[in-house]
């Protein structure tokens, strides 16, 4: 499966890593990883990472994205990690390399780059980039080992999604051959400061119900102003809350922002992808995400998600 990619890894004395904007830990772990992956493994190539900030996982080492000329991306190989269309892409000069390749975990939408290297089946884009990295027989540096690993918790969500499974914990006990703190991994993933334990408990008070039980949080451009905390922290980071409220099997968290309403749908027991995609997003089976034009067409996709629980129970 990886044959395409590591010869075109190897053809290049340049590689530029993209991901997806807004990035969470898979994105960057990946993103960091694989850097890590080929600078210990192929010494004297350039690899740069590149996108918007890492905001919320900025303690993750090696975070801090590379600004680059345009002139980088001349005979350059462009991977893009983490990403199931084009519209997600932070950077879209990565059309400007030479090569481009993709190596990513979500539902097919459609193809982004010449070399493609697309599982599904795998819990995380860190995965993926571990079992290349085993099947390859590259050596793993610590910095790689970190970065692959953090994205493995946060996308299986510390191993309890059902995405996760028996070679999940294969490819992370490879990793953890490294010396790999993993206590200061879940502190820096999981400890909350008392201003974030506020935020969450008030997010709780906003959870509503629709008439066939599908939870939603809607959040106002005006509310969002008296927030005092980024955009990625309340639209990615409080769909959380309606997690395990017993009866409730899809919830939404909607965010107003610049760019539309930002929406995180998650199931435990149904595909919501299908009604992502219909509203131009995309994602796993029971983790989604799309940006839609307005209130009006949030309320359209909660009508649809009720209809396919109606149809499902």
């Amino acid at each position: 499966m990886f044959e395409a990619i590591k010869r075109a890894i190897e053809a290049h004395d340049t590689v530029i890593l993209h991901r997806h904007a807004t990035p969470d830990g898979d994105a960057l772990g990946s993103q960091i990883g694989l850097k890590h992956l080929i600078l210990e493994n192929y010494p004297g190539k350039t690899v740069y990472t590149v996108g918007d900030a890492a905001m919320r996982y900025s303690f993750m080492t090696d975070s801090v994205m590379d600004d680059i000329p345009d002139a980088a991306y001349e005979n350059a190989l462009a991977i893009i990690l983490d990403t199931s269309g084009k519209t997600l892409i932070s950077d879209g000069r990565y059309t400007q390399a030479k090569t481009t390749a993709r190596i990513d975990h979500h539902l097919f939408i459609e193809q982004i780059a010449q070399i493609e290297v697309t599982d599904s089946s795998f819990e995380s884009c860190c995965g993926l980039v571990t079992q290349m990295a085993l099947e390859s027989g590259w050596r793993v540096n610590l910095p790689a080992a970190q970065s692959l690993f953090t994205g493995m918790v946060t996308d299986s969500g510390r191993f309890r999604y059902d995405s996760t499974s028996a070679r999940t914990y294969r490819l992370a006990a490879f990793l953890m051959e490294q010396p790999i703190d993993t206590n200061a991994i879940y502190r820096d993933l999981y400890a909350s400061d008392l201003e974030q334990v506020k935020l969450r408990a008030h997010y709780v008070e906003k959870i509503q119900l629709t008439e066939k039980g599908v939870a939603y949080i809607y959040t106002t451009r005006e509310e969002m102003a008296q927030i005092k905390t980024d955009l990625f922290s309340i639209s990615r980071g409080m769909v959380s809350v309606m997690n395990d409220i017993r009866g409730v099997d899809i919830w939404v968290n909607f965010t107003e922002a610049e760019q539309g309403v930002l929406c995180e749908l998650r199931s435990g027991k149904y595909n919501i992808n299908p009604i992502a995609v219909k509203y131009g997003g995309g994602g796993h089976m029971k983790a989604s995400g799309a940006t839609l034009k307005d209130r009006a067409e949030a309320m359209a996709m909660l009508r649809d998600l009720d209809a396919m629980t109606e149809g499902n129970t």
